[in-house]
């Protein structure tokens, strides 16, 4: 292979792999304040088992007995696999009390830290805030 040829590969590499859309990720600092702590406890609507985050809704009463929404973001779904969670973890209906960090920007939005289960299991959720990963005995049996 001459030079112009290899020349020629490479540029058409570099165009095809520019023209692929690439999923940027966030930090933390860029999208939630760790100053705003949140603690909500309501019913979970649904979990979505997707990359690069699983999110889960909770719906709970606010302060004026009206049903707020939350979107909350969980951390990616190999890291918590490997905690004992699965797509079936938080049934829709289940009450949980979750804790996080308020989004900077988007009102209902928060990073979750903590889910605790109606029966008092407190279940890491994989924040991209915390430093410290709680022990493997904390994770959600199936």
């Amino acid at each position: 292979m001459n030079t112009r040829s290899t020349f020629l590969l490479a540029a058409g590499f570099a165009v095809v792999a520019a023209a692929v859309p690439v999923a940027a990720h966030h930090s933390f600092a860029a999208e939630y304040d760790s100053s705003k702590r949140i603690t909500v406890t309501g019913e979970v609507i649904r979990l979505e088992w997707t990359n690069p985050h699983v999110r889960v809704a909770v719906d709970a009463k606010d302060a004026g007995g009206k049903i707020a929404h939350w979107d909350f973001e969980l951390g990616p779904p190999t890291p918590l696999m490997r905690r004992g969670w699965s797509r079936n973890s938080l049934k829709p209906g289940a009450v949980v009390t979750v804790t996080g960090f308020l989004s900077k920007n988007e009102p209902g939005v928060a990073n979750a830290q903590t889910v605790t289960l109606a029966d008092g299991r407190q279940l890491f959720a994989g924040s991209s805030f915390d430093t410290q990963q709680p022990a493997a005995g904390t994770a959600v049996s199936p």
